[in-house]
């Protein structure tokens, strides 16, 4: 039921948003010398590595597509690149990866390698499921980039303090997960991205 779910409303999704994924690539390729979409390897279910896709919203730097993640580092991330994280449209084109089946459009967001090396008992119990778009975790630390940037040492807080109430929260979701769950976790994040 949660793949016909996913597959319903990704190609729904991808139709009806046509339009917005057309203005925003131009913008993009307007504004920001590069590639429209940025990927980088995420580790998924059973923890295979996969592909995800974002709109860019950085500077182009060597190295990202492999799994580099600067915590708190906002330097590069251009003036549209902020408007289109603010709102969320940057994750549109997660939508490929719905339909693809790499992810839900409900679950523990997907992590770069270098993270899950960390507490690989809890990352193990959470890789039996998809990854998602959105999750209760996203959702209470949808200002994480601003809290990283305050810090003195934003990887020491990303991997001792909000990492581990992530894994807690994903863990909650597999072993809670039901539709109606993803519907109620789905119209929090329209609220919030809508409201906020």
């Amino acid at each position: 039921m949660k793949r016909c779910f996913d597959l319903l409303f990704s190609t729904s999704g991808l139709f009806l948003l046509s339009p917005i994924f057309l203005i925003i690539a131009s913008v993009i390729k307007l504004l920001m010398p590069g590639p429209v979409i940025f990927t980088q390897k995420r580790i998924g279910k059973n923890s295979k590595e996969f592909m995800l896709f974002k709109f860019r919203t950085m500077v182009v730097k060597s190295g990202t597509q492999r799994g580099s993640f600067d915590a708190g580092d906002a330097s590069r991330i251009t003036p549209i690149g902020r408007l289109l994280r603010k709102t969320k449209l940057d994750e549109l084109p997660q939508l490929f990866n719905v339909l693809k089946g790499d992810m839900s459009f409900v679950g523990p967001r997907p992590e770069i390698e270098k993270w899950t090396k960390y507490y690989p008992e809890k990352w193990q119990l959470v890789h039996t499921v998809k990854p998602g778009i959105t999750d209760n975790a996203s959702l209470l630390f949808r200002n994480e980039e601003i809290i990283l940037a305050q810090s003195e040492n934003p990887e020491k807080i990303y991997r001792d303090e909000i990492l581990p109430q992530k894994l807690d929260l994903y863990i909650s979701y597999v072993n809670e997960q039901s539709l109606l769950i993803d519907i109620k976790i789905i119209l929090k994040t329209l609220y919030e991205v809508i409201t906020k």
